[in-house]
């Protein structure tokens, strides 16, 4: 079989094992973390899903060597602990039987050590450690770590790597960027010592080397140690990315593969992990200059989902490994599907953080296109309906589209029917923006599949219940989306008003002074990209704060964009009337102001179609209600929905 992408789906031998291919999949927090530290079943299903996908390594994330100074929730591996060794032995199983090579990933958070607490207060109880005592940013002492207590914790690395070996884990990934220990000893920021590990690069590599070679001697010669590094910290008073290579070059000779990331957690997180704001790839160029200069392999990652990218990456010598992290929870077969020449079907990572901001938030995960992952315990394959019936889903956006897609896996006869001559739903309205470009392109993936799975689509056709009537349907799945909210405001039906769903038609209208009406979510993207194609942007918003209906990964990064590209925001101001000139509001102090712009983008929300729905809800044996239609909600919620109301017919 000649693969489109050769070198992506070619195998690479490290330290005497040999990886199926250069895909990897990233180190990601799991999410039954038991309150000793063991792994759970939930989080070895977690990381067995990538395994059954088809990545040539699953890391699991993360392992931390050293808790009398760590205290951070997160995996313990240590014999006093029962059931410690058992549910590692587990998870490292549940990847290695599908053909994956499971890789542990060793960690101290140095000072911030509980970082990962769900009860953030309990953080700041914690004793902190790191090579030189200061104040942290929010107040925290940090203490410094005296040689006898460095000693011991690069012991512990050892210890816990050889545990890792005996447990079946058959590569260790050494944490040593985005700020935790190892790179707060790397870098000049965080490292003030005037003894043997700190000053010169030499001594600030000091600390890093002990620990590779006190693994080195635990694990035995074969067995792949990986260091990960920032190649550069992105920040002033952080080492750049020449010295990213000279440390490259110190820790080489102790390490089979130099993976390259970026930034630092604290200070540089939307760089470490790329949001939507930035290129595909941004951070590919540091491991690229690196690996002129090492001669171990390089990994590198950074917003990768693209297989065309990701070839073309290894092809040209920037690198020798990919890794993925969320584009491996949106997709999890995505490496099969690479190397079975199926890369059309795979469904794109939005790189809108649900997944990261549901782990600081509830200690689980979801991802709004894959309502798998966190509930892979639940069941990852989609069984055979006992009887077959006929579907009929109404509406065609994500929620919809993935609902009919279940409903025919399961052997259903499907027929999905969009009012309107497009599917998509309020995702048509994304593809004027190019960041959110994924969020567009998931339609035509959801379509895709579903027609796969043998889904009849009728566009340009209604549902109400009579045509339910007719098609003498058994289950209808009502998926009829939401409406934009315009309340009774003089002059919102005006010549120069663009609602915000209707701005990819009308893009035409708008002039280069712009009122984006309505500082939510939507509205606030919205003003970014006008900001961005060089408009004068005034935001209007009448609660104190803009997008509260973000997530709280997209948030900061967010409003760091709106600083960026926005002339003014307006909080606090109650829009009272459109005017041609702008929008007159009221402020919280009672005064009257007139925000400026010849064009108003309308934003203010959006409204169930509850008349919809209710002439709807008798006309089938089973009928289930998703997305919008119940609630205003979420892609995520739409998916999970719908993917349920399919399995539950």
């Amino acid at each position: 079989m000649e693969r489109k992408y050769p070198h992506l789906c070619a195998p690479i031998t490290l330290a005497g094992v040999t990886f199926r291919n250069r895909m990897f999949s990233a180190p990601m927090g799991g999410t039954d973390i038991t309150n000793d530290g063991c792994i759970g079943p939930k989080s070895a299903a977690f990381y067995e899903l990538r395994a059954r996908g088809g990545a040539g390594a699953v890391t699991v994330s993360e392992c931390m060597v050293h808790p009398q100074t760590d205290g951070s929730h997160a995996y313990h591996l240590d014999t006093a602990i029962l059931n410690s060794l058992a549910a590692a032995t587990y998870a490292a199983d549940a990847i290695r039987r599908h053909g994956a090579m499971p890789s542990l990933e060793l960690s101290h958070s140095g000072m911030y050590s509980g970082t990962y607490m769900t009860d953030k207060s309990r953080q700041h109880g914690l004793s902190q450690w790191g090579p030189s005592a200061c104040v942290r940013p929010d107040g925290v002492q940090v203490g410094e770590l005296t040689r006898e207590m460095i000693a011991d914790i690069v012991a512990g690395y050892g210890k816990v790597a050889g545990l890792a070996k005996r447990a079946g884990f058959e590569m260790v990934m050494i944490h040593g960027g985005h700020g935790w220990l190892i790179n707060q000893f790397l870098s000049p920021m965080f490292n003030h010592r005037t003894d043997e590990y700190g000053g010169s690069l030499e001594n600030r590599c000091r600390f890093a080397i002990e620990v590779l070679k006190a693994v080195r001697e635990a694990v035995g010669p074969r067995f792949p140690i990986e260091l990960r590094i920032s190649g550069s910290e992105l920040v002033p008073d952080g080492y750049d990315l020449d010295e990213g290579c000279r440390i490259a070059q110190q820790v080489e000779p102790y390490i089979d593969l130099l993976h390259v990331s970026a930034g630092t957690y604290q200070r540089s997180f939307g760089d470490t992990h790329p949001s939507m704001f930035k290129e595909h790839g941004c951070n590919v160029y540091l491991a690229a200059e690196i690996k002129k200069h090492v001669s171990v392999p390089v990994a590198t990652l950074g917003g990768l989902n693209d297989p065309a990218q990701m070839e073309e990456i290894i092809a040209s010598g920037k690198a020798d490994v990919v890794y993925m992290a969320r584009a491996l929870l949106a997709d999890p077969e995505l490496p099969r599907k690479v190397t079975e020449n199926r890369d059309e079907e795979i469904v794109r990572c939005l790189r809108c953080f649900t997944c990261m901001a549901e782990r600081a938030a509830t200690s689980t995960r979801r991802c709004a296109v894959n309502p798998l992952i966190g509930r892979e315990m639940d069941g990852v394959e989609v069984y055979p309906a006992p009887v077959k019936k006929k579907v009929l889903v109404a509406g065609g956006g994500p929620g919809g589209l993935y609902a009919a897609y279940t409903a025919a896996r399961r052997g259903h006869q499907v027929i999905l029917c969009e009012k309107e001559g497009e599917l998509g739903g309020i995702l048509k309205s994304e593809q004027a923006i190019p960041f959110k470009h994924e969020m567009y392109q998931l339609t035509g993936t959801y379509e895709r599949l579903a027609r796969k799975a043998g889904v009849e689509i009728r566009l340009n056709t209604e549902v109400t219940a009579e045509y339910v009537e007719k098609e003498q349907a058994d289950a209808l799945i009502i998926a009829v989306g939401s409406t934009p909210l315009v309340p009774p405001i003089p002059g919102l039906q005006g010549d120069n008003v663009v609602v915000v769903n209707n701005y990819y038609q009308e893009k035409d209208k708008v002039t280069d002074d712009v009122v984006v009406f309505g500082g939510g979510l939507a509205g606030c993207e919205c003003a970014v990209h006008l900001g961005m194609e060089g408009k004068r942007v005034h935001l209007v918003e009448m609660r104190p704060e803009l997008a509260p209906d973000a997530n709280v990964r997209h948030r900061p990064l967010l409003l760091k964009e709106i600083d960026k590209y926005v002339t003014a925001v307006h909080t606090g101001c109650k829009g009272l009337e459109v005017r041609p000139d702008g929008v007159l509001c009221e402020t919280t102090a009672g005064e009257q102001v007139l925000v400026p712009g010849t064009t108003v983008i309308c934003a203010l929300g959006q409204r169930s179609r509850t008349d919809l729905v209710d002439a709807l809800r008798d006309a089938a044996p089973f009928v289930r209600v998703i997305g919008d239609a119940a609630k205003v909600s979420t892609i995520t919620n739409a998916v999970y929905w719908g993917y349920h109301a399919a399995l539950d017919i």
